[in-house]
């Protein structure tokens, strides 16, 4: 079965010379295979991982727009300097969105993918910045009967990057998580999981509101990295809490060694005799962001006992495996509205994100301003 109408998909593709565009494709619908559906993507979210894909590191000073409507498209220049980091995509248009929610619409011959017509359902792996997404029964995930799009279109990259930072935690045999940027979405939900399980959370955040923000939700540790005395607070939190593990946001900087030094300290409170190696207590660092661009700097005082090391998603859930990837997805089902809950700041159309200053908006990342593309409104 195939769709009646054009699938109309954002896109965006790099040249040779450092343009970026961005833009609205147009392709004609192929027939579905017996386990496939066509949902019509109805809410999806702006992840920071999308803004990766999405800009390209693209100076957005640069940004402009023409045409209107669907044939609007937006061009920027990305550096030459940062061109070498994407050259396996240059020439190339890929499709944008990491995840949505919305109804299926259209279903192949299996009993599984004509039981989905009609039902709101929720996907991710990418191309959701559509009107429609082609998908495999396999790959969705079914929302409980009158649950609305919106409330299901971030319930993938968040809720189970929050819930994989906590299952990480326990398979390596640590007490408790340390988290930057934790006033964000994710670090709230985060906070969320933790107060539930019982989970002790180091929180750290960069402004006085934000520290505001998260004790109000019952956060117990939130230490804030601008203040002159973090460094002391945040031992004095990692010495409380026992925390080992920390999952940073930020990438780039001194934040990440600032963490490990103070795991360092905390750790030497209670060694039983001085070494010049350092504690034995392990310490792990995983980057799992790249708020900030600047190169990562190690101060090293933190002994020898660590690790440094990247953390996505994806590589996460292949390691956990089928039965406990659909555990965590289970959960997240269940406290959809709680939990994981996700709030917006804004809704735009697939071609109202190709405005510049739309872009400009929901590419600062800012705290409670995270935005919610509407494809079918387009």
């Amino acid at each position: 079965m195939a769709l009646s109408e054009p699938q109309l998909q954002l896109c965006s593709t790099l040249a040779d010379d450092g343009t970026l565009t961005l833009s609205l494709e147009s392709k004609t619908p192929t027939p579905l295979a017996d386990d496939e559906v066509w949902v019509a993507v109805q809410a999806a979210p702006i992840n920071p991982s999308d803004l990766g894909l999405l800009l390209a590191g693209a100076d957005l000073s640069t940004a402009k727009s023409e045409g209107e409507g669907l044939a609007r498209k937006l061009t920027a220049t990305v550096p030459a300097a940062a061109l070498p980091l994407f050259a396996g995509r240059l020439g190339h248009t890929l499709p944008v969105g990491n995840e949505g929610a919305g109804e299926v619409v259209a279903a192949g011959a299996s009993a599984e993918a004509q039981a989905l017509l009609g039902r709101t359902v929720a996907l991710f792996g990418g191309a959701t910045y559509a009107r429609y997404r082609r998908a495999k029964v396999a790959d969705l995930l079914l929302l409980p009967e009158g649950t609305a799009a919106e409330a299901g279109a971030s319930c993938f990259v968040n809720p189970l990057t929050a819930l994989g930072m906590t299952e990480t935690m326990r398979r390596e045999g640590h007490r408790g998580i340390v988290h930057t940027a934790a006033a964000s979405n994710l670090g709230q939900m985060l906070n969320r999981i933790c107060l539930a399980d019982g989970i002790p959370l180091v929180n750290v955040v960069r402004k006085g509101a934000q520290v505001e923000l998260l004790k109000a939700q019952g956060a117990t540790h939130v230490v804030n990295s601008t203040d002159p005395d973090f460094e002391a607070q945040l031992t004095d939190a990692l010495a409380e809490t026992g925390a080992t593990v920390a999952f940073d946001a930020t990438g780039g900087g001194e934040l990440g060694s600032q963490l490990l030094n103070a795991m360092e300290r905390a750790a030497l409170r209670s060694a039983d005799a001085y070494s010049r190696y350092g504690s034995t207590t392990y310490k792990q660092l995983y980057i799992y962001g790249g708020l900030d661009r600047s190169p990562t700097v190690l101060k090293r005082a933190f002994g020898f006992s660590w690790g440094i090391g990247g953390w996505l998603l994806p590589p996460f859930l292949e390691r956990l495996g089928q039965e406990g990837a659909d555990r965590l997805r289970a959960r997240v089902v269940s406290e959809l509205h709680s939990t994981f809950a996700s709030h917006y700041a804004a809704r735009i159309t697939l071609s109202e994100a190709l405005d510049v200053d739309t872009l400009k908006r929901y590419a600062q990342q800012a705290t409670g301003e995270k935005f919610l593309i509407t494809p079918h409104l387009a």
